[in-house]
């Protein structure tokens, strides 16, 4: 039995490809808005158990679906993947020259609707300070918009870092060792990992 990803993330597959864990992609339709007062925790935990129950309600009974979501908290504020270029160059306003968390959450679902784990994972993000034209000049890449906090870790916005705490996989998408470690308890892991 092969393990669903609730997602068409392109850095979440390779994350899984890389780690050797057999998966079919499959993108979960759900409303991604936060809830009045929902924390960020909450939030993505909430996101990635959706976006797993979504996909596992259309799967063949006993499949296992792994759903994700995650965000940037800077300043207070929950940052998703920007709406426009304006809101991309904002949000890397905020975190110039500033440390930010990027919390993922995910969910193991059995299908139909058996919750098997909810976790999240935190990274902490240091920022040097942007100039204006470094914030245009990335906008103007393209890489800013598909990313939460308008910002891919493993790609050029590499050179902004200098320093992070926790899991890096987490910061590009997907905490692999988490996921693992969840994977590593589950009586059909054999299926799903590659030795």
């Amino acid at each position: 039995m092969t393990m669903i990803l609730a997602s068409q993330s392109p850095r979440r597959l390779e994350l899984l490809r890389t780690a050797g864990i057999n998966f079919v992609a499959q993108a979960a339709d759900v409303d991604e808005a936060r809830l009045q007062g929902e924390a960020a925790e909450e939030y993505v935990r909430r996101l990635a158990r959706e976006k797993a129950l979504c996909v596992a309600r259309s799967a063949p009974p006993g499949t296992l679906v792994l759903g994700a979501d995650t965000a940037v908290v800077a300043a207070g504020n929950i940052l998703g993947k920007p709406r426009d270029a304006a809101d991309a160059r904002q949000m890397l306003r905020l975190l110039s020259g500033a440390t930010h968390r990027v919390i993922t959450g995910i969910c193991f679902v059995r299908a139909p609707e058996t919750i098997e784990a909810l976790r999240h994972e935190t990274t902490t993000v240091v920022f040097q300070p942007l100039t204006e034209i470094e914030i245009e000049q990335y906008v103007g890449s393209g890489e800013a918009l598909d990313k939460a906090g308008a910002y891919g870790i493993q790609g050029l916005a590499s050179r902004f870092v200098t320093r992070i705490e926790g899991c890096f996989f987490n910061v590009v998408g997907l905490p692999i060792s988490r996921v693992y470690e969840v994977l590593s308890s589950l009586p059909d892991r054999a299926e799903i990992l590659e030795s």
